[in-house]
């Protein structure tokens, strides 16, 4: 299994390097030292981590749904016609792109610098192992 330097864990966590420190001396997280003498955390470890410490958004009262990929953005660009248009969203590191009719951005009143949710729903994702 991959063992992950501080900095890469801290990276899958979206916080800093000094939280990660934090969590593996307060026991919140474990970690090995490596053959190098480094802190290293197994990836299983960091995995179940991240599962269980995800700061999950809200579904709306009412709403329930079965997507489980919600990524809480800002707006960054809004390209519309008469029929279609383009949303971009920058949730954290990440954009996301939506396609969706010109009268859905008119009625969700989405504009740049509205905040927004990316619900993702999909039967087909791409998995690609990372170079390492």
């Amino acid at each position: 299994m991959a063992q992950l330097r501080i900095s890469d864990a801290a990276g899958f966590l979206a916080v800093s390097d000094d939280t990660v420190r934090r969590w593996i001396a307060s026991g919140q997280l474990a970690a090995i030292t490596d053959t190098a003498g480094r802190k290293v955390v197994d990836g299983r470890v960091l995995a179940d981590f991240a599962r269980t410490h995800a700061a999950q958004v809200p579904s709306p009262p009412g709403a329930p749904s079965s997507a489980r990929n919600r990524f809480v953005g800002l707006v960054t660009k809004v390209t519309a016609d008469t029929v279609m248009a383009q949303v971009e969203l920058q949730c954290g590191p990440y954009r996301v792109v939506s396609l969706m009719s010109s009268e859905a951005v008119e009625e969700l009143g989405l504009e740049v610098g509205s905040v927004a949710v990316a619900v993702i729903k999909s039967t087909n994702v791409v998995v690609e192992l990372a170079e390492g």
